[in-house]
Parts: structure tokens; C-alpha cells; sequence
């Protein structure tokens, strides 16, 4: 893995491909910065070498140019997360873009227009990039959030710098907190899996079995597990077309010393609303036309047991509805246990879009080891799969 410190900087104009995809309300105003605070480091080291930075990123999926899907928009938060003034090109490629990366003086930064108002750049075409390329005199991938494509400024761009291409420092984190998860990680090694599917999870679980000593499934997923064993989950979440694979699951698990870990109790509710009536039942014993919502508090000790053993923890996924506060205790519980695991020394790493949802709204992203940026990419990554946005960094 060639990271930054591996590269003269000096002097040179380092194109870096940023995740910058930040939500952006009807008045144009970032609500949601934590992407863009992710690539200040990279950023900031760069400058401190005596290198300017050209930031590409995309935003949004429009069709075409729109201004409403405009990087102009976030131009002066990225100013003002960086602390240095940024310069904007109304597009990404052409003359005029060309001349003011020319023109470029070590220690500015220059943002670039949405890469998607160009089809090519989703559609991984080689004109396109070849043009990116000629911007910079150095590539760095910074967007793990977009790793898992082979778009044009992700993946094929890099074949134009041969030996000046790097990771990010995001990127290498993302990347080394998969690796600890999955390679080098202390054991007892413990993956978190919620949500609502279980056929959303197979190759998660498929790839990671041989990796782990613990499973935890809740949320949805579990439901599906109890129905397959006898149990009554009234009008719970389940996929019965996945009962024989629940049953083959437990099994492999078994011959593989893997320990899994399905609620005892669950918070069930006559209506999908925070409001509704609600009780506490043995998760096999589900009045008919109730429904689990949330984590039961004698699931919530035995999940907080097997956290506060383990030394590597992996969470994907939330294990309750925790965005009615009637039924988010069962998250904020896991969530705490785990924030205390991580105190003691256990490793941590939240990804997966509801999971890190769950850890911003409760106050545990400062308590955890890591926070994905990337949902699909770190997905991807536990399945086994090779990104081709890494993949293109290290040949």
C-alpha cells in the first residue's frame, strides 16, 4: 500500500479524488460535514509538504449539469474546514479548467465541479480520465465511499501515474480498520450484524465465519432465525424463503466453534409507530398481528456479556427500530456497551449506513475505535470483494 509519506510532494499539483457527497438542505447550506472533515488531514499534509491540491469529487446523481447538484454549493465549507482559501472551477475538465490548474501555486486548493454532470465518469471512460489526469501531476484516492466503483476518477485514472499515486489517509485508515477486523484483529473477534434482512447479509456472514468467534444478529434479521426454529413472531420481519439457510448458518457456525448470539426478549408494539401499544415478550412467543421493534432488556444484558468479552468488535447495523425513541434503546444500549469495551482496549469499527446513523444521533462516533464513511464500499470489503479504487492503486 504506497501511502502519502512514500511520495515527494514538493512542488507538485496532487489531484485528489474526495468523497465531498455531503447532504446539502433547499437553501443550498452542508447539514451533514463529517465527509468533508474526513479528507482534511490528507489535505493538510499535502499543503504542509509544498504540494496544492485539486479536489475532484461528485455530489448527488444528476442528470446533466443541474446547479442544483452543484460543488459550488460547498465551497466555502470546505474553506472553512481546511482553513485556507478555495479556489472553484465551474467544470471538471476543458481549457479554462486546465489553466487555472496551471496556474495553481503550492498551498492552494482548487475544487473542481461535480464529476457526474459528465456521464463518462460514472460509465469508467478512458477519455474522460485521461483528462482528469492531465490536471495533476499526482494522484491520491481519498473517496473510500466510492471505492467500490470503477468509475473514471476512481479507477481508471490511476493508470496515468504509474509510481505517483497513492492512498489518502482515509483511505488508508478505512482500510487497516477492515484489515484489524478481518486479518490482524485480537481475538475474541465479534461482528455485530442488524437490519432488517437476513438475504442482505448472506455473503457478509458467508466471508466472515471463518474470521470470528462470536455473532450477534439482531434487529429484523433475527426474526427470521426464531420462525425458522418454531418459535411465534406475529407480524415481525421474516423471510421465510430463507429458513433452510438460518438452519444450515447455525450449523457451519457450530462446526466452526462459532458462537451465535439471537435475542432472548424483544419490545413488540400492535402498530409500526413510536406511539403504539407496546409490551416485552419472549421473542418465540409474539402475540399474533404484534410486531419486535426493539431489543428486550434480557437481550440487552446477554448482547453487553458478549461485547464486553470481546477484544475486536465489528457493528453492522442497528438492533432495534431506533428511530422511534420508544424502541431505540436496545441500539443505544449495544451502542454504550460497546463505547466501554473500546475504553478497556477492544478495537471497534461501526459501518454500515443505519449503524453509523445510530452512533452520530447517540454521541458514540468520539467512542468507538473507527466510523466508516463508506456504506457500500466497507459492505463490499466484508464480503471479500477487491475495490476496484484500491485494486487500481496497487499496481
Amino acid at each position: 500500500m504506497k501511502t502519502l509519506d512514500k511520495l515527494s510532494l514538493n512542488n507538485e499539483k496532487v489531484l485528489i479524488r474526495v468523497d465531498f457527497n455531503v447532504p446539502i438542505n433547499e437553501e443550498g447550506k452542508v447539514t451533514d460535514d463529517t465527509r468533508i472533515r474526513a479528507a482534511k488531514p490528507t489535505i493538510d499534509y499535502i499543503l504542509s509538504k509544498g504540494g496544492c491540491c485539486i479536489l475532484i469529487s461528485h455530489l448527488g446523481r444528476p442528470d446533466g449539469k443541474d446547479a442544483k447538484f452543484s460543488l459550488k454549493q460547498i465551497q466555502q465549507t470546505v474553506s472553512d474546514i481546511i482553513e485556507v482559501p478555495v479556489l472553484f472551477a465551474e467544470d471538471c475538465i476543458g481549457t479554462k479548467t486546465q489553466t487555472l490548474a496551471n496556474n495553481l501555486q503550492n498551498g492552494q486548493v482548487l475544487l473542481l465541479e461535480n464529476l457526474r454532470f459528465y456521464d463518462e465518469e460514472t460509465a469508467g471512460d478512458e477519455k474522460f480520465a485521461k483528462q482528469l489526469s492531465k490536471l495533476g501531476s499526482v494522484y491520491v484516492n481519498d473517496a473510500f465511499g466510492t471505492a467500490h466503483r470503477a468509475h473514471a476518477s476512481t479507477a481508471i485514472i490511476a493508470s496515468f501515474f504509474k509510481n505517483k499515486k497513492a492512498f489518502g489517509k482515509l483511505l488508508e485508515q478505512e482500510v487497516l480498520a477492515i484489515d484489524q477486523v478481518m486479518k490482524t484483529g485480537e481475538k475474541p473477534v465479534l461482528a455485530i450484524l442488524g437490519g432488517a434482512k437476513v438475504s442482505s447479509k448472506i455473503t457478509i456472514i458467508e466471508n466472515i465465519l471463518d474470521k470470528i468467534d462470536h455473532l450477534i444478529i439482531g434487529g429484523g434479521m433475527a426474526y427470521t432465525f426464531i420462525k425458522a426454529a418454531g418459535g411465534n413472531i406475529g407480524d415481525s420481519l421474516c423471510e421465510d424463503e430463507y429458513f433452510q439457510y438460518t438452519k444450515d448458518l447455525l450449523k457451519q457456525a457450530a462446526d466452526k466453534n462459532v458462537k451465535i448470539h439471537l435475542p432472548i426478549d424483544v419490545v413488540c408494539t400492535d402498530d409500526f409507530a413510536n406511539d403504539a401499544n407496546s409490551q416485552i415478550t419472549p421473542i418465540g412467543s409474539i402475540p399474533e398481528h404484534w410486531m419486535g421493534l426493539d431489543s428486550g432488556p434480557e437481550s440487552i444484558v446477554k448482547f453487553a456479556a458478549v461485547v464486553h468479552e470481546s477484544k475486536t468488535i465489528l457493528w453492522n447495523g442497528p438492533v432495534g427500530v431506533f428511530e422511534f425513541e420508544n424502541f431505540s434503546r436496545g441500539t443505544i444500549s449495544l451502542g454504550e456497551a460497546i463505547a466501554q469495551s473500546t475504553t478497556k482496549g477492544a478495537f471497534s469499527l461501526v459501518g454500515g449506513g443505519d449503524s453509523v446513523a445510530a452512533v452520530k444521533q447517540f454521541g458514540f462516533e468520539d467512542r468507538v475505535s473507527y466510523v466508516s464513511t463508506g456504506g457500500g464500499a466497507m459492505l463490499e470489503s466484508l464480503e471479500g470483494k477487491d475495490l476496484p479504487g484500491i485494486a487500481a492503486l496497487m499496481d
